[in-house]
């Protein structure tokens, strides 16, 4: 039987045509005032998942 996507987490993984899986920073929503102008602008961008967690991630997603 065939497995299924995890939706929650297809929700918050992107996986990129070179197969690589990037997720979005956290602490970016509100309360920003607080935060660093350095922070704000590197939470913008997506960081990569990382080597301890990529394996749990990628059968998530790939189901």
């Amino acid at each position: 039987m065939k497995g299924k996507t995890h939706k929650a987490a297809a929700k918050r993984f992107k996986v990129k045509p070179s197969g690589r899986v990037f997720h979005r920073k956290a602490g970016y929503v509100h309360k920003l005032s607080k935060k660093r102008s350095k922070d704000r602008r590197q939470a913008r961008r997506e960081q990569e998942v990382g080597r301890a967690d990529l394996r749990r991630v990628r059968e998530l997603l790939s189901s």
